[in-house]
């Protein structure tokens, strides 16, 4: 791969990526008191909360690693996007409500106003060691060594090695393909170190640079044009890489069926449901753990939320949350379909190179973008604006946790606003000297891992116990400070017991001396190992019992007017059941036309469909409420109320997530 920039790549790269800069740094200029630097003023318009969530969680993990992994394991890759949505609707209608509600700053805030200080402690050090460590690390780590194949032969050496691959032949009696292994020699790409460690100390500065001094607004600025760069880029990469395949339609017969004439076998990346001993993304694990890692990360995570803290006002930030849901559902067709796509279209015209999953994306640009267009120069940019746009989210959202949750509230309570601006300043000068140092040294920049599903595997040691103390705190009032203080450090105890045990109990069932009676069923339905997803679950099982139980053999929370859902919304105890009851009567539904459709009684489309005509049913009562009271509230004409109503979006928004989930069965 030779220099792939032309003087116009160049160009357009430079100047958008000047640009970007200069937009944050004069969006934060006069950021004069905290509110303003951690929270832009709580002025945010709900497109900027939709760019800066979209583009804080976008990060170049997301671009490289779900196309990596769309490439190697397939479509299924696209319930983290499709989950997501569930996740942004809980956060949308009961978690932020009460968060606006009681005027935070931090979510740690609301820990303390419905515990005590001692979770608001533990939370706030969990949030900076996934922030800086577990999520500013690696958007450094993907984003250099994306950077570096990006140079071509500039920043990447080529060596030729013997590997072990499985070989597809046909009979050529049937026409059947016939799986074999065999030794062939590969073409690998690998990254030169130099340069790597070049791109994670620019990277780290120019992100710094516009964060440090600008604050919330820079960010939420910069993260709406990093957002539009990012899907400009993405849809065309797509578009160039199906149009040298042949369309959606050629991808889909090619993995269904193959093309005998091309030696392709059909490898069936398009399914979404994969079997339950999957070593990446088992369908039992999808949900089960994930869902409830999604309703974490959108709901109780602070790098996300506090986006929607800055909004204007209810409905903007509402709004916002629901465009990012749109723009979420993208992803699985421009970066996941775009790496299955790849998969094929590697096999076709460069058989003999292997390719790692996370270079599959920049190694897909040299492929597929015609030179002297701008085309490579506009799609690095996007790729560019991925890292930034995570990073810079990361930086200041931490810095909003040590300023106000530890600063303020246990070194300084009378600080100023100038005082705690500037702890937050230099606490990213810190965190990012720190995210630098690890990235350079810890992590290996020709790794051949999954890098993205390796995150979310440290989130989930991390989370479960957040997660339990949050939902249990909003849904019931019952649950003591101590119970949630010990359930939040209780969760990585869990994780870390479970695990550790699961793999002593795996390796004693599986072993073939003992001959267990089981092992057949535990390496069918489990796998050799137990998955994350599956730990997941079972830890937050075992949370749920630990806060349940430590409540219960306590007294009674004494605090008046404690911030839980029903108190702050005025949710009667009837309404609370009649919720529940209409969530166990969707559920039922939901799973009754899975049953049918595993059994063939039911097409993917007319499952999908039903699907979808379900949803809207489920939330009509809601929605048609809503749009009542903003008729009885505002002199809008009716059309008016239903473009600008923000469920009726959602109920939009939720039909295509869930016609997704059975049309791609």
């Amino acid at each position: 791969m030779e220099w792939p920039f032309s003087t116009l790549d160049v160009v357009i790269f430079l100047v958008t990526l000047v640009g970007v800069m200069v937009v944050g740094l004069i969006a934060g200029r006069k950021e004069d008191t905290s509110e303003d630097y951690f929270l832009a003023g709580r002025q945010i318009r709900w497109w900027g909360v939709a760019g800066s969530i979209f583009g804080s969680n976008v990060s170049a993990n997301h671009m490289v690693g779900m196309m990596g992994i769309g490439f190697t394991v397939g479509f299924a890759q696209a319930h983290f996007e499709l989950g997501a949505i569930l996740g942004l609707m809980v956060l949308c209608y009961f978690f932020l409500p009460v968060y606006r509600k009681l005027n935070i700053y931090t979510l740690s805030e609301y820990l303390e106003k419905r515990y005590d200080h001692r979770s608001r402690l533990a939370y706030a050090i969990i949030m900076l060691i996934l922030m800086v460590l577990v999520e500013m690390v690696p958007a450094l780590y993907i984003g250099s060594r994306s950077a570096c194949v990006l140079l071509g032969e500039t920043g990447t050496t080529v060596t030729v090695r013997d590997v072990d691959s499985e070989v597809t032949n046909f009979d050529p009696v049937t026409g059947e393909p016939v799986v074999g292994i065999a030794t062939e020699s590969k073409t690998f790409v690998e990254v030169v170190p130099s340069y790597y460690v070049a791109f994670v100390i620019a990277f780290a500065l120019i992100t710094a640079s516009y964060t440090i001094f600008g604050g919330l607004k820079a960010v939420v600025y910069t993260d709406a044009l990093q957002s539009l760069l990012i899907l400009i880029s993405g849809l065309t990469l797509a578009a160039l890489t199906f149009s040298q395949l042949g369309g959606w339609d050629e991808m889909m017969t090619l993995d269904t069926v193959g093309d005998l004439a091309k030696g392709i076998a059909p490898a069936e990346k398009m399914h979404l449901y994969l079997p339950s001993n999957h070593e990446a993304l088992p369908w039992t694990g999808v949900f089960t753990g994930l869902i409830c890692m999604h309703c974490y990360y959108w709901g109780t995570n602070q790098f996300i939320v506090q986006r929607a803290l800055g909004a204007r006002n209810d409905i903007e930030a509402r709004t916002g949350i629901v465009a990012a849901g749109f723009l979420k559902l993208l992803i699985p067709f421009f970066a996941i379909g775009t790496g299955i796509a790849a998969y094929y279209l590697f096999q076709i015209k460069q058989p003999d190179e292997h390719v790692v999953s996370d270079i599959a994306f920049t190694k897909l640009m040299d492929l597929v973008v015609p030179a002297g267009y701008g085309l490579f120069g506009l799609i690095a940019a996007g790729l560019i604006g991925a890292i930034l746009s995570s990073i810079d989210s990361m930086m200041n959202s931490s810095a909003t946790i040590v300023s106000v949750d530890i600063y303020k509230r246990y070194i300084k309570p009378d600080a100023t606003d100038k005082e705690m601006i500037l702890v937050g300043r230099v606490f990213i000068a810190c965190a990012v000297l720190v995210a630098t140092l690890m990235a350079i040294f810890v992590l290996n920049p020709n790794s051949e891992r999954h890098f993205f599903l390796d995150i979310v595997d440290y989130q989930g040691y991390l989370t479960p116990g957040i997660l339990v103390a949050f939902f249990f705190g909003m849904f019931w009032k019952r649950g003591t400070a101590t119970a949630a203080f010990v359930t939040v450090l209780g969760g990585i105890a869990f994780s870390a017991i479970i695990d550790k045990g699961a793999t002593w109990w795996l390796a004693d069932v599986l072993d073939p001396q003992t001959n267990h009676a089981s092992a057949e069923w535990v390496r069918a339905n489990i796998g050799e190992s137990l998955h994350f997803f599956h730990r997941v679950i079972l830890v937050l099982i075992c949370s749920s019992f630990l806060y349940v139980i430590v409540s219960l053999l306590q007294p009674a929370p004494t605090k008046e007017d404690l911030p839980t859902w029903q108190s702050t919304q005025n949710v009667s105890p009837l309404g609370s059941g009649l919720l529940v009851l209409g969530i166990a009567v969707a559920l039922a539904v939901y799973i009754s036309l899975g049953y049918l459709l595993v059994y063939e009684l039911l097409s993917p489309l007319v499952a999908g469909l039903l699907g979808a005509a379900w949803t809207l049913i489920a939330r009509a009562p809601s929605t048609v409420k809503s749009i009542g009271r903003r008729l009885a509230e505002t002199d809008q004409k009716l059309v008016g109320v239903i473009l600008t109503e923000d469920r009726v979006w959602s109920t939009l928004l939720c039909m295509l997530a869930i016609f997704m989930l059975y049309y791609y069965v």
